[in-house]
């Protein structure tokens, strides 16, 4: 069995779509429904909250990470056993990554949008409004997006952070002058917003019993003001086809390396599908936290996920048995994979504080947001990939990796190099026989090649 689908959407950031996913994840949960919760695109932070709520792991749809071609499937996997699935969609409806549109001389509409993602598993879509602002015109906005395109089916609306009960009466009836079913009025609750920082919410991980009264007070909300069964109701079963099989995709190594995937506060980035391909390929795979952990015994690899090191230097560098490890894991033949998070752990310093010193490079928190999507070429050979393979990654950070002054490439030299919009090109992170770092978060399920590579290499 798998789950029926209905994709939560927004005209535009900052509408309350995380806000109302969650909550409708965790009243299903509550009335007894087994839910399957999903994320569009490369967001790390909402699908801890999603899980909270729905009590698996949540999970990410990725169009430009794993490949249009791969949403349906990936979606069986996580799907599989449930009732209802909830997919929360990223920023508007029809945004995704920018292209060049060259005969136009302008952006191309999005590739890997919600509505993509909702086309790919033929699942309708609810609109998310915010309110505030609006009035009789809420008709128009409503009618565009229905109209928008032929293959994407919005089929009702809420109405979040609603001002008072006239306001509601006038919005309900433009929804109805636009034909659309208005499936809840939420009212202003801000006393339950989720703290944020820099990179967005803050990890559900790091707040553990907050982050449960948050999405308990997000159900209540949803629960008190949405007609959740309706909702449910109106979840379409995906058309049949093949599941994504992690085993499918990456062939078993005879020997059974241990290999420690790090987590907790400071990595919390990272994609369920990571620890399954693993797995499937034959490694024995052991948790870690590095803030307070060792490295597992008898470890031949690594793995360094994205998250905030930068919020918990002082405890990572105070960890100093597990940096010691790590470098001598590096050094003494084993196998350290960093993705952004991992690439500032493996500095010699963050923010003047030591961590484990196994690239040459310092690193140091900045006031600019570097994000994007990046189509990479590697520059040499390592144990993750071939020089001249391509992958498509994403980055998302407020921090500056710098090669010490004078330091040799040796064996690792740039991992990445990409071209910017503006022609430039950019060199990015360390790789080599025993270490791969940069910045570049790439999505397992789209480069399961690089994950078999990594257990051989272990092995």
């Amino acid at each position: 069995m798998v789950a029926r689908a209905v994709v939560i959407a927004a005209p535009a950031s900052g509408s309350g779509k995380t806000t109302i996913a969650t909550g409708l994840m965790g009243a299903l949960r509550s009335a007894e429904r087994s839910v399957a919760p999903f994320k569009v695109g490369p967001d790390y932070i909402d699908p801890g909250y999603h899980a909270v709520a729905a009590g698996r792991p949540g999970r990410n749809l990725d169009a430009v990470l794993c490949g249009p071609e791969r949403i349906a499937p990936l979606y069986r996997h996580g799907a599989a056993g449930c009732d209802v699935a909830v997919v929360e969609g990223v920023m508007g409806l029809f945004d995704g990554r920018i292209t060049a549109d060259e005969t136009a001389g302008v952006g191309a509409v999005g590739i890997g949008s919600t509505a993509d993602v909702a086309a790919a598993l033929h699942a309708p879509v609810v609109l998310v409004v915010d309110a505030r602002g609006h009035s009789q015109s809420l008709a128009a906005v409503l009618a565009g997006f229905c109209a928008f395109r032929s293959d994407v089916a919005v089929a009702g609306v809420i109405l979040n952070r609603v001002s008072s009960p006239r306001h509601e009466r006038v919005l309900r009836a433009a929804a109805a002058h636009a034909g659309l079913e208005v499936l809840g009025a939420v009212p202003s609750a801000e006393a339950i917003a989720v703290p944020e920082r820099h990179l967005g919410l803050i990890p559900a991980v790091e707040r553990a019993a907050a982050a449960v009264d948050a999405e308990g007070a997000m159900t209540e909300l949803v629960a008190a003001h949405v007609d959740v069964r309706r909702v449910a109701d109106l979840a379409a079963r995906v058309p049949d086809g093949r599941a994504w099989d992690p085993a499918a995709e990456v062939s078993i190594v005879a020997v059974r390396p241990v290999v420690a995937l790090a987590g907790g506060p400071a990595f919390s980035f990272g994609y369920a599908e990571h620890e399954e391909l693993l797995t499937a390929a034959g490694a024995d795979v052991r948790r870690f936290d590095p803030l307070v952990d060792e490295l597992p015994p008898g470890a031949t690899a690594a793995i360094l996920p994205g998250g905030f090191p930068e919020m918990f230097a002082a405890q990572l560098s105070a960890n100093t048995a597990l940096r010691a490890q790590i470098r001598a894991l590096v050094d003494g033949g084993g196998v350290v994979h960093a993705e952004c998070a991992g690439l500032l752990y493996l500095a010699r310093e963050l923010d003047g504080v030591e961590m484990a010193a196994a690239v040459p490079a310092s690193a140091a928190f900045t006031p600019r947001l570097t994000l994007g999507y990046r189509d990479a070429v590697a520059l040499g050979d390592s144990f993750l990939h071939r020089a001249g393979e391509r992958v498509t990654g994403h980055e998302f950070h407020r921090t500056e990796v710098v090669r010490d002054r004078g330091a040799a490439d040796g064996a690792a030299g740039p991992a990445w190099g990409w071209r910017t919009d503006a022609g430039q090109t950019v060199t990015d992170g360390f790789a080599g026989p025993h270490v791969h770092a940069s910045y570049l978060h790439t999505h397992p399920a789209g480069n399961p090649t690089s994950v078999e590579r990594l257990v051989r290499a272990a092995g």
